[in-house]
C-alpha cells in the first residue's frame, strides 16, 4: 500500500468524493451554483452552510476525545445556548438592537462557558467518568432549555440576529466564516503551542503526564470548556438561522454526530493524537450524507437506519484490521495454489 492510502485523510477524503459523485449522478445539477443578489446558491453552499454547527461541536469534541473523554452534553448545551440568546432578544423593546445583539450573543457564550467548565470540573475535580459527567448535563440540559423557553418555541424578529446563521459575507454564507475563525484557533493553539502536546499527552498516559510536570487537571479542564463555548456557538448559528428557538429539538443527537465526525476524521477513542482537519471532514461526510438523504427521498422513519449503516461501511473502511482481513480473503480464494504451496514448504 502507498504511503499515500495509509495517510488519515484519504479514506475520509474517498468518501467525501463518493458522495458527491452519488449526488451528481442522481442530480446533474448537484455542482451548480448560481449567484443572486450576490449571494452564492446550490447544493455545496447548502451542506457548508448547514454542516457549520456541526462542524464546529465536533471541533470542540475532537480535543475532549483527544483527552480520552467524551462530552455527551454539546446537544443540550446546543439548545440553552440558542434559547436564552433568544429569550432575551425576544424581550427587547427594539430586537435589531445591536447592543442588545451582542449582549445575548456575549450572554449564551458565557452560559456555554459556564456549563463546560461544570463538566470539566465534575470529570477533571470531582473525579467522574466522563460518559457519567456529561450525561448528568446532558440530561438536564435539555431540561434547562425547555425551562427558559416555557415548553414553547421562542420566536424572534431580528434581521441582524438571524445574519449570524442565514447571512452572507463576501458571497458565502456567515457561518462559514465563524466555523473558519474557530477552526483557526483551535488549530493556532493546539499546533503552534505546546498546548496540542499536552493535550495529546494527558490522553495516553495522564499519570506520566503529571509526574513530567503537565498539569493534567487544567488541560482537562480547557477542553471542555472549549467545547461547550464551541456548542454554544453552534447553538446561536442554529436559533438565528431560523430566528427562533426550541428547547426540546434544538441540537438533538448532536453529540452523536459529532462522535461519528471525530472517528471517521481519525481520532481514536482511545485519546492521544487527533486531527482537526480529519474532523472537519468527517463532519462534511455527515451532512452530506443527511443532504444525500432527504435528496433520494428516503422515508423519514428509516433515515437514521440509513444513515448508521453508511456511518457503520465508512468506519469499516477505514480499519486497517478489516481492509487487511478482506485482502487475505480474497487472496486465499484467488491465488489457492500459493496457500496450498505454502502448507508443503511448511
Amino acid at each position: 500500500m502507498s504511503p499515500f492510502m495509509k495517510h488519515h485523510l484519504f479514506w475520509p477524503l474517498c468518501v467525501l468524493a463518493a458522495l458527491l459523485l452519488f449526488n451528481l449522478c442522481y442530480s446533474p445539477d448537484f455542482f451548480s451554483i448560481t449567484i443572486h443578489d450576490g449571494h452564492l446558491y446550490g447544493s455545496l453552499i447548502d451542506i457548508l452552510n448547514f454542516g457549520a454547527p456541526l462542524i464546529l461541536v465536533a471541533i470542540g469534541m475532537t480535543l475532549v476525545v483527544a483527552t480520552k473523554g467524551i462530552d455527551l452534553s454539546v446537544g443540550s448545551i446546543v439548545a440553552i445556548s440558542g434559547a436564552i440568546a433568544c429569550l432575551r432578544i425576544s424581550s427587547g423593546a427594539d430586537q435589531n438592537s445591536m447592543g442588545l445583539i451582542l449582549g445575548s450573543v456575549l450572554l449564551a457564550v458565557l452560559l456555554s462557558l459556564v456549563l463546560g467548565a461544570w463538566n470539566g470540573l465534575l470529570v477533571s475535580g470531582a473525579g467522574i467518568q466522563p460518559i457519567i459527567a456529561t450525561l448528568i448535563l446532558m440530561v438536564a440540559g435539555r431540561g434547562i432549555a425547555q425551562l427558559i423557553t416555557g415548553g414553547q418555541i421562542i420566536t424572534v424578529t431580528s434581521s441582524n440576529y438571524a445574519y449570524i446563521g442565514s447571512g452572507s459575507l463576501a458571497a458565502l454564507p456567515f457561518s462559514i466564516f465563524v466555523v473558519a475563525l474557530v477552526l483557526m484557533i483551535a488549530l493556532l493553539l493546539t499546533r503552534r503551542t505546546a498546548l496540542g502536546l499536552f493535550i495529546e499527552s494527558v490522553g495516553c498516559n495522564p499519570a506520566a503526564s503529571s509526574m513530567s510536570g503537565i498539569r493534567a487537571h487544567w488541560v482537562i479542564l480547557s477542553v471542555y470548556v472549549f467545547c461547550g463555548v464551541c456548542a454554544g456557538i453552534a447553538g446561536l448559528l442554529l436559533s438565528s438561522n431560523v430566528s427562533s428557538a426550541d428547547g426540546n429539538n434544538a441540537g438533538l443527537w448532536y453529540e452523536l454526530d459529532a462522535i461519528l465526525a471525530v472517528v471517521i476524521g481519525g481520532t481514536s477513542l482511545n485519546g492521544g493524537r487527533f486531527y482537526l482537519t480529519g474532523t472537519v471532514i468527517g463532519a462534511l461526510i455527515i451532512q452530506t450524507l443527511t443532504t444525500t438523504i432527504y435528496m433520494i427521498g428516503v422515508p423519514p422513519e428509516i433515515t437514521l437506519v440509513v444513515k448508521a449503516f453508511v456511518v457503520l461501511a465508512v468506519c469499516l473502511i477505514q480499519s486497517d484490521a478489516f481492509r487487511a482481513a478482506i485482502a487475505a480473503r480474497w487472496k486465499s480464494r484467488h491465488y489457492p495454489a500459493e496457500k496450498e504451496m505454502g502448507r508443503h514448504v511448511s
